[in-house]
């Protein structure tokens, strides 16, 4: 029997080779995809600790921003209001 698992050996070298080879192989795309997903996840998790540090800086920018054209805004609608005072006022006058 061990003399036929020889011989058998012997006459299949090169599949048991193959086999081997291609067993090394797929452990090591295993271990590439296993390293890449690791550094995926390392990437997503900085970007989301430093994504939110950003995104609250920039929403207080923005509410700057908005705070400035509000001023803006009521001031722009107090002068209006008072230029459609002058011109009804004006229109109200009789003419000589």
């Amino acid at each position: 029997m061990v003399e036929q698992a020889r011989t058998w050996f012997r006459q299949n070298s090169t599949l048991i080779y193959f086999l081997i080879a291609q067993f090394i192989a797929m452990g090591a795309g295993a271990a590439s995809i296993l390293a890449y997903m690791v550094k995926l996840e390392t990437r997503v998790s900085i970007m989301e600790t430093r994504g939110a540090e950003y995104t609250v800086a920039r929403m207080e920018e923005m509410k700057l921003k908005i705070h400035g054209l509000e001023q803006q805004i009521e001031a722009n609608e107090s002068s209006i209001k008072r230029i459609i005072d002058i011109m009804t006022r004006e229109l109200g006058k009789p003419k000589p």
